[in-house]
């Protein structure tokens, strides 16, 4: 069955939300309570979900220009997997090179190859992608 999408409906709820581009913390805080009043909404109608998606997308917008994810590093991603498994440089050791080769490579002054990304990739139980 086919749901019937009634434009004065649309036009009231639009009027109510008043849903336009975000540029500031306190709009998007209103817009994502609004979002999630109308996810919560049980009964919602084909006019509330079409004003979801608005809010979302306009969401969405603001937290790409406010909130840019910046790709990490070769040398970030290998320092947060040792911060979080408590691994020294020293237990690299053998596993990328010398002490010399770990501490270039942990302090970006030196580039993995791709022998030395796989090994690390075996070493931590993830892509060796991450470190290409």
């Amino acid at each position: 069955m086919t749901a019937y999408f009634n434009t004065i409906t649309y036009n009231q709820l639009l009027v109510e939300y008043q849903p336009k581009v975000i540029t500031t913390e306190a709009e998007y805080d209103r817009a994502l309570e609004a979002t999630e009043k109308l996810m919560a909404d049980k009964a919602r109608t084909p006019e509330k979900t079409a004003i979801l998606q608005l809010l979302v997308t306009l969401i969405e917008e603001f937290e790409t220009k406010q909130y840019p994810i910046e790709p990490s590093s070769p040398q970030a991603i290998l320092e947060h997997l040792m911060d979080a498994r408590g691994i020294k440089q020293s237990d690299l050791v053998g596993i990328i090179g010398s002490k010399g080769v770990v501490s270039e490579v942990v302090n970006g002054k030196r580039e993995l190859s791709k022998a030395q990304a796989k090994a690390l990739g075996e070493f931590f139980h993830v892509s060796p992608a991450l470190f290409i």
